[in-house]
Formats: structure tokens, C-alpha cells, sequence
């Protein structure tokens, strides 16, 4: 958690901050950056009415809800650093595409983009931060990205407010009837430390995307320290691939209101204080909305510490999930099929296992891993799923190479 350094360092930056220039006027360049090797701070602030660019040889801060307007298109250069500064509540930090904005973020491998706390001492060129650790959390908010894709909520209506944005903003719909809908572009963006409550049970996740769109594309995404979810699916239809979440403090991978899209190649790493690594639901409104989800080629690293849930299947979820390695859980952790409707769903074959392989906590068969399913219906995971001596001996799960060097995670040794 924070500590008195960093205190002092937040307050240190925000006067060094405030005396920069402001850059509130959306100039296309971002503001600029000049040549010296002391990056300048671009303090931004509310609504971005006119397409602009963000570069790497500055550093963007976040006041409040910087949110990308209808019509307008942000562009984010690879290397580049956001950090949000810090605000209790509804005056949060975070950055929000609205209903027809676009980010393009073409990060890169070798030049990822950042977007971090005002506390985080990293600059540009670094990959590690040299002050803050995967304890760090709740620091800001996150990104939210919101699109006009169908979901699936109470009373069956076209858009709803989402979850981390206060009904009292003006912004923060997502929702419609857009599926092929497009948000912009996101590769190799390194979201930390954020996850901020604005309330009870409304915290603000480390990637937020609401009823986004399929046109969107999303890879090579890492969440890191978040206070809540890491990423989460309310509705829409977009798909991702290389993702990876460490530290959060809620569960990993999050999918709700019938979102139906494909998650491939993703990795979840959990510590003591996480929740489910898969939290999956289904629709909270008419089922016939609901198309299903996927997800391929996943690892799941647990915390033997504690008995979290592997994966929570609720709701009622048409869900498949295939090709999942799962090891260093706990001996209490669970596969939970949750509620009638889930267990309806799992005997019709709508939620489906295939090729699984675990590493087994000592005492523990694979049988004893699934829970809340109908009596006889326990095969349909275990048939489907392997013990295996240890995660080296694996042939399923997540090609984890290709979070080498960019990530948090890797950089500090999670995996």
C-alpha cells in the first residue's frame, strides 16, 4: 500500500505538475515534448473534443475522468506514460472512450504504453517501476472503453450506465445494437495500480469494456495491481488475445450480461488477495440475447495460500472453455457451477470443458474440483480434464513467451 515516500513524492509531483503546462486546449500534438531527457507533464482535464495525439517524450496526467468524446479519435504513441492522479469517489482518475470515440494505442513490444498512478516514480523508456509493487493498488482508476454492441441487462433494454462511472456524469452509456461496432485500437497497454471504489461494491476495473464492439481490437494487454476486477466484459461482442492480469484484487478474467466474444491466449496470476481467477456469467436479461463466449488457450496460477474459485460459472452462462491449464491453488479451490439456470446449462452441454490439465493440490483428485453440478454431471468437467506431476509437463494453457519483457509480470518474476 502507499507509503509516507510516496506520499511525498505525489505531493512533489503534483506542484511540479500544476506550475507545467496545463495542455487543456487538446492541441493535436499532445502538447509536446522537446528533446531533454526530463519528460514535460501534459495535465489533462474532462472531455477530448477534437482528435488529438499523445506522445512518448511526455507524460500525460489524468484529473479526474478524461473521457475521449463522440466522433473524436486520441492517438497513443508506443512508449508512451499516462498516470492517473489520485481522487476519492466519483473524482477518480481514470480514461474513458466514450459511445463513438476511438483510442488508437499502438504499443509495441520493445515501447509498451503505460498507464499508471501519479505515484509510480516510472519514466519513459522503463518497463519496471522503481517505487511501486504489486501491493500497490486502488491508487486511480482505469481504462474504460464503451461501445454500442448489444448486452444483456434487467428489463431488456438497449444501454445501460456502467459499473466505476456515478449515474450523475454525463457519460458512461454503453449498449445498443452495434455489433460489429469499433472502439479503436489497443496493443501492448500495461494498466497499473488502479481500481479505485467509488462506492459500495463499485470499484472501477483495471480494463472496463462495456458492450464493445468486434471491430475493436484488442492484444497484448497486461492489467497489474488492480483493487478490483482485472479485465471485464460487460456485454458486447469484442474478442482479445494475449491478456494478462497479476495482483488483482477481485477476480482475473470477469465476462457478464452476455457478452460474446473469444478470449485467446491469457494468463491469469493470482495472490493472496484475489477472487475468482474466472468469474463467468450469463445474462441478467432475456437468455435469447445471449450468444455465448470462449475462451482458448488459458493459464490459470493460483495462490496456495487460499481457496479461491478456479472458475464460477452463474447465471445461467453458454459458455466454452477450452485448452486451460490450471496449478498452484489451493486445495480447497473449486470449479463452481453456480444456480440452477448454470446447472441446466452445463447438462445441455452449453457450458463445455475441453482439454483441461491440473496440477493437483497433495490429497486432491480431479473430481473433487468440480462443484454444484447436477448429480451425473460432475463427467462433463472431469472427463474432460488431467492430472499432470507440474505445470512443465503441461501441452495446453498459454504461450507465455509473448508477455516477455513488456510486462509487469514478467519483469518481476510472476510467471
Amino acid at each position: 500500500m502507499k507509503t509516507i515516500k510516496n506520499f511525498f513524492f505525489f505531493l512533489t509531483v503534483s506542484l511540479f505538475a500544476f506550475n507545467c503546462s496545463s495542455d487543456d486546449d487538446n492541441n493535436d500534438n499532445g502538447g509536446g515534448g522537446g528533446g531533454g531527457t526530463d519528460p514535460q507533464l501534459v495535465q489533462k482535464f474532462g472531455a477530448i473534443t477534437t482528435n488529438e495525439r499523445w506522445t512518448a517524450d511526455n507524460i500525460y496526467v489524468l484529473n479526474g475522468k478524461v473521457v475521449v468524446d463522440e466522433g473524436v479519435t486520441l492517438t497513443i504513441d508506443a512508449g508512451t506514460i499516462i498516470k492517473g492522479a489520485q481522487g476519492q469517489g466519483s473524482l477518480a482518475s481514470a480514461l474513458v472512450v466514450d459511445q463513438g470515440g476511438k483510442v488508437e494505442a499502438n504499443g509495441t513490444a520493445q515501447a509498451p504504453i503505460i498507464m499508471t498512478s501519479t505515484l509510480d516514480q516510472i519514466q519513459p523508456g522503463q518497463i519496471n517501476s522503481p517505487n511501486l509493487t504489486i501491493n500497490d493498488t486502488g491508487l486511480w482508476g482505469g481504462l474504460i472503453i464503451l461501445g454500442r454492441a448489444p448486452i444483456s441487462v434487467s428489463g431488456d433494454v438497449e444501454q445501460a450506465q456502467i459499473e466505476g462511472i456515478p449515474a450523475t456524469d454525463p457519460f458512461g452509456q454503453y449498449g445498443g445494437t452495434i455489433a460489429n461496432d469499433n472502439s479503436g485500437i489497443y496493443r501492448y497497454i500495461s494498466v497499473r495500480h488502479g481500481g479505485i471504489t467509488i462506492g459500495n461494491d463499485n470499484e472501477i476495473n483495471g480494463i472496463t469494456m462495456g458492450g464493445v464492439g468486434s471491430q475493436t481490437i484488442m492484444e497484448n494487454l497486461e492489467v497489474v495491481a488492480n483493487q478490483d476486477d482485472g479485465f471485464e466484459w460487460f456485454g458486447g461482442t469484442v474478442n482479445g488475445s494475449n491478456l494478462i492480469t497479476y495482483g488483482h484484487g477481485d477476480d482475473g478474467f470477469d465476462a457478464d450480461q452476455a457478452w460474446s466474444g473469444t478470449v485467446t491466449n491469457g494468463l491469469v496470476i493470482q495472490t493472496a488477495e484475489s477472487g475468482s481467477a474466472l468469474e463467468l456469467d450469463g445474462p441478467e436479461g432475456s437468455a435469447a440475447t445471449e450468444a455465448g463466449y470462449t475462451f482458448n488457450n488459458i493459464t490459470l496460477i493460483g495462490a496456495p495460500s487460499t481457496n479461491a474459485f478456479i472458475a464460477d460459472c452463474r447465471d445461467g452462462l453458454i459458455v466454452n472453455l477450452n485448452n486451460v491449464l490450471v496449478y498452484n491453488f489451493g486445495a480447497g479451490s473449486k470449479v463452481r457451477i453456480s444456480g440452477a439456470d448454470s446447472q441446466t446449462e452445463l447438462a445441455n452441454d452449453r457450458i463445455a470443458f475441453s482439454n483441461w490439465q491440473v496440477v493437483l493440490p497433495n490429497g486432491v483428485a480431479i473430481g473433487d474440483l468440480i462443484t454444484g453440478a447436477l448429480p451425473g454431471d460432475e463427467v462433463k468437467f472431469t472427463n474432460n480434464a488431467s492430472s499432470i506431476a507440474n505445470s512443465g509437463a503441461a501441452t495446453v494453457g498459454a504461450n507465455v513467451s509473448v508477455f516477455n519483457a513488456w510486462t509487469f509480470a514478467d519483469v518481476n518474476g510472476a510467471f
